[in-house]
């Protein structure tokens, strides 16, 4: 049962990294750095994706067509509330995002930035096996676990929390090529 727990908290863990990342911008035109823009729509906050369709008609431009053209000014103020070092510019009917190219020094500093969103994420996953390895411990002491079901169960843990490890530096390695390769 302990290990279903754990598996849980570690996808959860990966799905957190992912979308941490895909907000990262790479120099390559992607809709999901705008996941977390928010747009004034009648007083309430929206998500971008639910006022207008963004759009990637070429690698280094992003067209955004409000539903309601009305829109359009609340969608350009929500893009640099987000501080995402974009500058939005329409012609009354749509949003066109230019995204220039990254320089030298701007994809290390991205890359350090990713380096340490994977190590907190890989400590996060190792904060999650010490928390099922003291659960376990806990067990044997109580009698509900016997000396060798723990040694078991501490090996399973120790094979899944070496998997989500791959997996975080698999897309730690992926977003790194991107942002080089920009």
């Amino acid at each position: 049962m302990e290990n279903d727990i754990c598996t849980e908290r570690m996808e959860k863990t990966i799905v957190s990294f992912k979308e941490t990342l895909n907000g990262i911008r790479t120099g390559r035109a992607s809709a999901a750095i705008f996941d977390k823009v928010r747009v004034n729509y009648y007083g309430a906050k929206s998500p971008l994706s639910q006022v207008a369709t963004v759009s990637i008609p070429e690698a280094r431009l992003i067209v955004i067509q409000p539903f309601d053209k009305s829109l359009i000014s609340e969608i350009e103020k929500g893009i640099e509330a987000a501080d995402l070092g974009l500058n939005p510019s329409n012609d009354g009917k749509v949003i066109r995002i230019s995204i220039p190219p990254l320089t030298a020094d701007r994809r290390k500093d991205l890359v350090k930035q990713i380096k340490g969103i994977a190590e907190n994420s890989r400590t996060a996953i190792r904060n999650i096996r010490r928390d099922g390895n003291e659960d376990l411990k806990k067990q044997q002491k109580t009698g509900t676990l016997t000396e060798d079901a723990l040694k078991a169960a501490e090996t399973d843990l120790q094979k899944l929390t070496d998997k989500y490890i791959g997996e975080i530096n698999k897309i730690y390695d992926v977003k790194e090529k991107e942002i080089m390769e920009g």
